[in-house]
């Protein structure tokens, strides 16, 4: 009994294994191209040292405020 067990665990293994091999693709594999558009780069602002100065003067008051509270 052992021995036929083991011979149809030989075959099933085997069978299982050629199974695995045998990789056929049905579907084809498309390209796609995708377009991507061009953003323009926005222009970096420049701020004056006189307004500058101005915010970080606002700044400062503000944080005095909040630390008087």
């Amino acid at each position: 009994m052992k021995k036929v067990l083991v011979i149809i665990l030989f075959l099933t293994m085997s069978l299982a294994g050629f199974a695995q091999q045998d990789v056929t693709s049905s579907f084809e594999t498309e390209l796609i191209e995708t377009v991507k558009a061009e953003k323009p780069e926005a222009k970096k602002a420049s701020i004056s040292a006189r307004t500058k100065a101005k915010v970080l003067k606002m700044n400062h008051k503000k944080s005095n405020e909040i630390i008087s509270i």
